[in-house]
């Protein structure tokens, strides 16, 4: 057994990851009902950026966690090949506490890189849902485990332990090494949301001032099956309002008052990019169906005829904020199919699998 070992060290190491896997696990719940609202709650327009800051802060946390929990396995792992295996009912609580905690935190950190890598292969379920639940599980065996580890922490903390000898790594250098490493991890991948950092983003699959007209794309038009639709000459976009429906095809939604507004796309996976996007607010197309924006909420459909995110619900925040837009330029641009051509919803604070592309439809519903 090492002799850089210790209750000290693991406490220390403990610690750092339970913030770590903390704020991981707030800004997740940011991102799910934000996706998700919970029945009556809608959230706020601004700031715009919001989710941008804590999807980014989400992956980076959960990336830099990967030295940390590696760096805590190690320093634990004998003690959890102990004879005999149960104790007491305490010790019972923090086997299985430390057990399903292990199991839990490997799915979430493994699961999570592959999202961020965009390599479903080995998950034959949908990521997002399993990692939402996962996540609960995750911390409440956290919080057992804590409770059964904190008078332990407490006395480690309170009485620091000799260094081992002085050849070699010292405890306190094996530290400094894990948050080097943690550091390096999210200097070389908070770049896919940090613009000053993107030259050094080496380990981030995504930058963000690649793909067509200077911004990544998730899916294209190809894949999403919609390119013909979306270049068909005849195209029409269907506003259906409690007193009336039209149908604008592009020269008339050219026509309807122009409005820019500089929005970044931010996505699940952690990368996100502002750009300058033009069109049509979408409070001036809720008041030309007969709506008052201030009451409504909206429902926007693409013209893929399939996928999770073909539909999406904008709540009264959202109708009446200025931004957002029913996006016809990007950058000036006339939209790239990729980027959702012929129109696309762009809103602030908004997780980017949200901001429909290939818009066929908008719904308008007012509320008594």
């Amino acid at each position: 057994m090492s002799a850089l070992r210790s209750h000290r060290l693991t406490s220390l190491l403990g610690i750092a990851l339970g913030v770590a896997l903390g704020i991981c696990f707030l800004t997740g719940l940011v991102s799910h009902f934000l996706q998700h609202p919970p029945a009556g709650i809608t959230w706020p327009s601004r700031p715009a950026g919001f989710y941008r800051f804590t999807q980014g802060l989400h992956v980076i946390t959960g990336l830099a966690s990967v030295p940390l929990l590696g760096a805590k396995l190690w320093s634990v792992y004998p003690r959890l090949f102990q004879w005999p295996p149960i104790r007491s009912v305490a010790h019972a609580a923090e086997r299985v506490s430390v057990a399903v905690l292990v199991a839990a935190a490997l799915f979430q950190v493994v699961g999570g890189i592959l999202n961020v890598s965009r390599w479903y292969a080995p998950m034959p379920f949908f990521f997002t849902a399993a990692h939402y639940w996962v996540g609960w599980l995750a911390v409440g065996a956290l919080l057992v485990h804590i409770g059964v580890q904190l008078p332990i922490v407490r006395a480690a903390l309170a009485r620091p332990e000799p260094e081992p000898g002085p050849d070699g790594l010292t405890r306190r250098g094996l530290l400094g090494a894990v948050a080097t490493a943690a550091g390096l991890i999210t200097v070389v991948t908070a770049g896919q949301t940090v613009r000053p950092l993107s030259g050094l983003a080496l380990l981030a699959p995504r930058r963000p001032d690649i793909g067509p007209q200077g911004l990544p794309v998730n899916n294209t038009a190809e894949n999403a099956g919609v390119r013909t639709t979306a270049l068909d000459p005849s195209y029409r976009l269907t506003i259906t309002g409690p007193q009336r429906q039209v149908n604008l095809d592009l020269t008339a939604l050219n026509a309807l008052d122009q409005h820019t507004a500089d929005l970044p796309i931010a996505c699940v996976e952690g990368w996100s990019a502002s750009a300058s996007w033009s069109g049509v607010r979408l409070r001036d197309l809720v008041t030309l169906v007969g709506a008052d924006p201030d009451r409504s909420t909206v429902v926007v459909e693409s013209l893929e005829a399939a996928g999770r995110y073909r539909t999406s619900t904008v709540a009264t925040p959202h109708v009446r904020d200025p931004l957002t837009l029913v996006a016809l330029r990007l950058n000036g641009e006339t939209l790239h199919p990729d980027h959702g051509y012929p129109a696309r919803l762009i809103a602030p604070n908004r997780p980017g699998v949200q901001q429909t592309k290939w818009l066929g439809s908008i719904t308008v519903r007012e509320e008594s």
